[in-house]
């Protein structure tokens, strides 16, 4: 999955166009249906109207342009999270009571609707997992843009080429010092609707949180983000909670500490960089320190 800020950062560069009508397509009955003009305003987002001549079709068309890229996403994503349950239970047991790193990622799986026999699975899993190493490699992207990569792997030779492959393939690089531009930080989610970025701010002094960032989760919903020190986690987690906030999630995150500029070009070649390693199956997660140019 992309990264927020750079799949914000897409949508802003890119306008909407015009997708002209699809042709007339031929049905039992004897009548037509024609795919109606709609407008894009994004690449991976499209929406096909038809009559209701052609109901089966249109049901077909649903299960393989909406519900069938949503629930490809959401396999990943559930993916994504059985990775990082085993690297928690790896470092701190499979008691969430005792590991507080594997409290708040079952939290994370439960506020994206993750069934609760996928986790119970997942955790049960990593118990009996073979031995695999937890890796972070260093990496320059398009536009001098830098990333982390976490893997989780049982063959390193194998990924490390992998990563390689698919950077060099998009003009990336593995890059020492990358790591440097970033921090290892708490960070509290809540959803934006539920307080306004100044009331946020405040909050934040109160709460002993260090800033307050605005971004959007993995279905484009806006988000604040309370950043915080490591150690600060739970009681700022624990005061904004005293405050009314609803809270979504709480971890720890690869903050960057300065940010890469990049035209639209730019940004749509790491687009293409950060999917490809996301789909990698050996890859956790990939952070970024993108934003587009203003």
């Amino acid at each position: 999955m992309l990264g927020p800020t750079l799949l914000r950062a897409l949508r802003t560069l890119r306008p909407p166009t015009l997708v002209g009508a699809a042709p007339v397509l031929p049905v039992p009955l004897s009548a037509s249906c024609r795919l109606s003009q709609v407008w894009r305003t994004s690449p991976v987002r499209s929406l096909q109207l038809c009559s209701g001549l052609c109901a089966g079709h249109n049901k077909w068309s649903k299960v393989k342009n909406i519900k069938g890229p949503k629930d490809e996403a959401r396999g990943k994503m559930f993916m994504k999270f059985g990775m990082l349950i085993r690297i928690a239970v790896k470092e701190g047991g499979s008691n969430p009571d005792l590991n507080i790193n594997l409290a708040h990622l079952l939290e994370q799986c439960r506020s994206k609707n993750m069934p609760k026999a996928s986790i119970d699975a997942a955790v049960k899993s990593a118990e009996k997992a073979k031995p695999a190493s937890q890796h972070m490699f260093e990496a320059r992207g398009p536009g001098g843009c830098m990333l982390l990569i976490e893997v989780l792997t049982d063959n390193n030779s194998r990924t490390h080429q992998e990563i390689r492959r698919l950077l060099n393939k998009s003009g990336g690089m593995l890059s020492d010092g990358a790591r440097h531009n970033f921090n290892r930080r708490g960070v509290v989610v809540v959803p934006a609707q539920s307080v306004s970025v100044e009331t946020a701010l405040e909050m934040a002094i109160e709460a002993g949180a260090e800033d307050v960032q605005e971004t959007e989760d993995e279905e484009e919903k806006l988000q604040l983000k309370f950043i915080c020190a490591m150690s600060d986690l739970n009681k700022v987690r624990g005061s904004l909670e005293r405050l009314g906030l609803h809270i979504t999630s709480a971890g720890l995150e690869f903050v960057p500490r300065n940010h890469s500029s990049l035209d639209q070009e730019q940004m749509e070649d790491a687009s293409t960089l950060i999917e490809a390693l996301t789909d990698c199956p050996d890859v956790v997660r990939v952070w970024d320190n993108i934003q587009a140019d203003s």
